[in-house]
């Protein structure tokens, strides 16, 4: 089982547990719909859609709304340190939440209660917390751009706002340094999918495959994008597919799905989500 934990910007929505639905335009939890924008709801549609195409079952999700008070993360941490022992999902994948250090050293903690350790996926700020508690190598996957790879990247950086280092240039050579003090201090999951023009995935501090086609430039202005990456990845996971061969499936088909969604920087990401099925078809096997 995919257990996916994160907020919406949905001021009044409570604490929310349920199955996740996906049906073409609205994500729904339960009866409850939540928008398909980009974040927490674009990864959690994808994984839906992914995980109705390898005919698994649909992802159990845990959300609330937050509006950057931290109320809802606080929700969110409170029921992740309290129940995943008895939950004990297969796959824990967090996405934007409050990163709060203290609070995500004490879901790890419980994550290790569970009857067998899930497969760690974090994304986004949750990425950001691990990070900067020094949890990193208890994560299986971390799905960074080139910039969230700078901040694992500077040892002393609690944030990717504060790194020491901005770039301005994605070429490998300037990602495999960045990589290797990644991992050097610890600062990385076992598995990376760096995203970008060319994405690369990286296992142990080693660029292990590039992909850059098909070439989709307007995927870049289209926010939720990477978000959908992430959702595919736990849902191939589930499936039972590596953290290796899910990342790269999911790189793959995200690409894809952009060139069926025919998409310009105007285009949603729900389209591009609703195009998942076909991309699916010409990635996995």
């Amino acid at each position: 089982m995919i257990l996916i934990c994160g907020t919406v910007p949905l001021i009044d929505l409570p604490l929310t547990l349920g199955e996740a639905k996906f049906d073409g335009e609205k994500l729904f939890i339960n009866d409850c719909e939540i928008p398909c924008t980009q974040g927490t709801a674009a990864l959690v549609s994808a994984a839906c859609v992914t995980a109705a195409y390898c005919k698994t079952s649909a992802p159990r999700v845990v959300l609330a709304g937050d509006n950057g008070s931290g109320k809802g993360s606080r929700l969110l941490y409170d029921y992740l340190i309290a129940n995943l022992p008895s939950v004990s999902p297969g796959i824990l994948l967090l996405h934007y939440i409050l990163p709060v250090m203290g609070l995500m050293k004490k879901v790890c903690a419980a994550a290790e209660k569970c009857v067998a350790k899930p497969v760690m996926i974090a994304d986004a700020s949750s990425m950001y917390a691990a990070k900067a508690a020094g949890l990193a190598p208890l994560f299986d996957i971390f799905t960074p751009d080139l910039c969230e790879m700078a901040f694992l990247a500077d040892a002393s950086a609690v944030h990717p706002a504060y790194i020491s280092r901005h770039l301005f240039s994605s070429e490998i050579a300037q990602a495999q340094e960045l990589i290797t003090a990644a991992y050097k201090q610890k600062s990385a999951a076992k598995t990376l999918l760096i995203k970008g023009a060319t994405d690369l995935v990286v296992e142990d501090g080693k660029i292990l495959c590039t992909i850059s086609e098909p070439d989709i430039p307007a995927l870049e202005a289209i926010g939720g994008t990477g978000d959908t990456i992430s959702g595919m990845i736990g849902a191939f996971i589930d499936k039972g597919m590596s953290p290796r061969e899910a990342v790269i499936a999911a790189a793959k088909a995200n690409r894809k799905a952009g060139e069926y969604a025919r998409v310009t920087p105007a285009t949603k990401i729900r389209q591009v989500v609703a195009a998942l099925p076909q991309a699916l078809k010409d990635v996995v096997v």
